[in-house]
């Protein structure tokens, strides 16, 4: 036997096929395949010129060529739609035990895993399955929207009778409409896309990687992970995996291992174990979803979003990839009158608002355009009926999550996310940018009335979020994802006072710029607070994506309260509260891995600029840069106009046009503002989130007076902050 050690390093290219194969589109074909291939019915791949074959490779066994041929009868592998018998189905349904490795086994003998083929076509299903007339996750089938400008005319398709047939053949494809309007589909066969023929070789080296313990992963994953994230369907998924780990698209079954191993510690049976290799494992990820992309699937969008929500997955190229495929699929419509099952619409609006959360918060975290704008989305919010689970299905085990808490959360944080969308769409757009810059001559005023639907929006959804979902709601011996929704709302609240922040200059009346900081510094003490107090049971449950990037944005708001402290003293508590935040996350950290990277993200973002703070910040020198901005606007505006008069005298303007004063104190002076008010009697008090008192003044004339109107409200109090009486 050849003597390969348990801990043998392998390196990237020990899966895939080797480069001149890869080049040339050939493959060797002078040789047999291995003993232990021929007795899989698998392909055989010798990558460096000589065996052992990736198989035995990765078996950790011998690799020899000394048995002879068997007789060929028939085809062993993938069943076509005729290939239905009992013995067939009896074998689909491979019981989930085989895949422990039997006691007496020696150390360096690779773990067993299952071998059945996977099921040909879900249609020819004996018995109940979930799995028939699907259209998203057909096992030998992709699916692409007909778009309205297509090839295909869609006046053609509402004349025929295809929305009472099941399918019109089309060629190899198909063509299904799924409802009597306008959603129709092409369906083609996955045979001949790119990197078909690997997929059950990548399968088995997944599965192979964490045998065997592939089941209690699975187990742990839907424990932990999937109530607060539901992008699967539980008992599709484990009817799958009931017959064989073959059936699933490989990416998704890596992500599910992937996410399942940051909670090893909480199954009694893994715990004292050695971890699979991780690094592998994504390796293999990836690898295989680059090979998917071309034959996309609800799953390709499901490992997808697993995918990013590893700590280290914050990638915007794929979450760009996502939404297009998602497109494809059209999960940007309304499936609900279309025919397929009915839990398929349930998953497909998950789906759909999945990518819309990864979307917008994508977007904040990277810097980035929004990809899916509101004229094409016509997703209708989720309702009770589009969850499958409910408590029945909750896990009694200690640290698991709690089911309908989950749903929940998960619906409360689309709604946040809509808001958020509103703030980037309205503030942090090009053109929201260049607005902001032509109009900075205005003052303050502005971008509050801008901020104030946005703010009421906030307001509202903050009054009205269940008791269920605070902080404090903790079951006995639960793991609770709340915090990842109300950290949330503390960066919505942060990512709209940076705007305000930003937008304050000298021309602004001192009292309004005070208030201004003040509501922003109550902000910040408020998400500090909410950081400090997170309990273990928070800390180390699932958190959404963009939850490291929301703990780095607290400290970087700090930064910008620093840089424009009007005070060395208000500059040195900023430089204090960016030090004590930084220690709350580093003790924070040892109760959740995934901090780290926040504190990574933090020290880049701030450890070296905030060096460049002078000791005596000159706020008015920052802030007034806004106003130099607008300047050369209103310059290069004046250029672009003339220089069009002058290209094009055909053009008609009135004479008052040309004779118009446009100087910033006069468009000031004599524009109103869109509430009315006149902008030269514009004035702390009007501000739309002032109290309903006389002037600034009063507003902090006692210290208690200003301490209730500033301090951020409690999910469970009365709603102090920001007032639109």
């Amino acid at each position: 036997m050849m003597n390969f050690s348990p801990t043998q390093a392998f390196n990237s290219n020990d899966f895939f096929a080797s480069q001149n194969e890869t080049s040339t589109g050939t493959k060797t074909r002078s040789r047999r395949p291995c003993d232990s291939c021929r007795r899989r019915k698998s392909r055989c791949e010798i990558i460096d010129g000589g065996p052992p074959c990736v198989l035995c490779r990765f078996h950790r066994q011998e690799c020899t060529f000394v048995g002879e041929p068997q007789p060929r009868k028939r085809r062993a592998a993938p069943f076509n739609e005729e290939d239905n018998t009992a013995d067939r189905d009896a074998a689909h349904r491979a019981p989930i035990q085989n895949t422990r490795k039997p006691s007496g086994s020696s150390p360096t003998e690779a773990p067993r895993i299952r071998l059945d083929p996977p099921v040909a076509d879900y249609a020819n299903l004996r018995g109940p399955s979930l799995l028939k007339k699907t259209l998203g996750l057909q096992n030998h089938r992709h699916s692409r929207l007909i778009g309205s400008t297509s090839e295909y005319e869609q006046v053609l398709i509402e004349m025929g009778d295809y929305h009472e047939r099941e399918e019109i053949p089309i060629g190899l494809s198909a063509l299904r409409k799924v409802n009597s309007l306008d959603a129709a589909f092409i369906l083609s066969p996955d045979t001949g896309t790119r990197n078909h023929g690997d997929e059950i070789v990548d399968l088995d080296a997944i599965e192979t990687l964490v045998a065997p313990h592939g089941q209690a992963l699975i187990h742990l994953y839907f424990r932990i992970v999937h109530p607060s994230f539901p992008v699967l369907h539980k008992k599709v998924f484990l009817e799958k995996y009931q017959r064989t780990h073959r059936e699933f698209s490989p990416p998704l079954l890596a992500a599910v291992y992937i996410l399942a191993l940051n909670w090893w510690t909480y199954s009694s049976e893994l715990a004292l174990l050695p971890k699979p290799d991780v690094p592998r494992l994504e390796a293999l990820a990836f690898k295989t979803i680059n090979d998917i992309v071309h034959r996309p699937k609800l799953s390709t969008i499901q490992a997808g979003l697993l995918l990013l929500q590893r700590p280290e997955g914050d990638s915007w190229a794929l979450t760009t990839q996502l939404v297009g495929l998602g497109q494809d699929l059209g999960l940007h419509l309304d499936c609900s009158s279309w025919k397929i099952p009915s839990w398929e619409r349930g998953l497909r609006k998950r789906l759909a608002w999945a990518l819309f959360m990864q979307d917008k918060w994508g977007s904040l975290m990277h810097g980035r355009p929004s990809h899916i704008a509101t004229t094409d989305w016509d997703v209708t919010l989720l309702q009770e009926d589009d969850f499958p689970e409910n408590a029945a299905d909750e896990d009694d085990e200690d640290g698991s999550a709690e089911v309908e808490k989950g749903r929940t959360l998960f619906c409360e944080m689309i709604k946040l996310t809509e808001i958020l969308g509103l703030v980037l769409s309205n503030f942090y757009t090009l053109k929201a940018e260049k607005e902001l810059e032509e109009r900075a001559h205005e003052g303050l005023r502005w971008v509050l009335e801008k901020a104030k639907p946005v703010q009421l929006s906030l307001r509202q959804w903050h009054a009205e979020l269940p008791a269920s979902l605070r902080m404090e709601s903790i079951a006995m011996r639960k793991l609770s994802s709340t915090g990842y929704l109300h950290l949330g709302y503390y960066a919505v609240e942060i990512t709209l006072h940076r705007r305000i922040i930003r937008s304050l200059s000298s021309m602004d009346d001192p009292s309004l710029r005070l208030i201004c900081r003040q509501a922003a510094q109550a902000r910040l003490k408020s998400a500090m607070e909410f950081v400090q107090s997170l309990r273990p049971e928070h800390l180390q449950s699932f958190w959404y994506s963009a939850s490291k990037y929301c703990f780095a944005l607290v400290g970087t708001f700090v930064s910008l309260l620093w840089v424009t402290s009007p005070s060395k003293e208000e500059a040195d508590i900023y430089k204090a509260n960016l030090d004590e935040y930084r220690w709350t996350l580093r003790l924070s950290s040892r109760s959740a891995e995934f901090l780290e990277r926040a504190i990574s993200m933090l020290a880049t973002s701030t450890g070296v600029l905030v060096k460049e703070i002078p000791e005596r910040p000159n706020a008015d020198a920052i802030l007034n840069r806004y106003l130099e901005r607008s300047r050369h606007s209103s310059l290069n505006a004046q250029h672009r106009s003339d220089k069009t008069s002058r290209t094009h005298p055909i053009a008609y303007h009135s004479e008052s046009e040309f004779h118009e004063d446009t100087s910033p104190e006069n468009t000031f002076d004599e524009t109103p503002s869109e509430n009315g008010v006149s902008n030269g009697e514009w004035n702390a008090d009007q501000a739309w989130f002032a109290t309903a008192v006389s002037n600034a003044d009063a507003i902090f004339g006692g210290s208690s007076n200003a301490h209730s109107y500033m301090e951020m409200a409690e999910l469970d109090g009365p709603q102090n902050g920001y007032s639109f009486n």
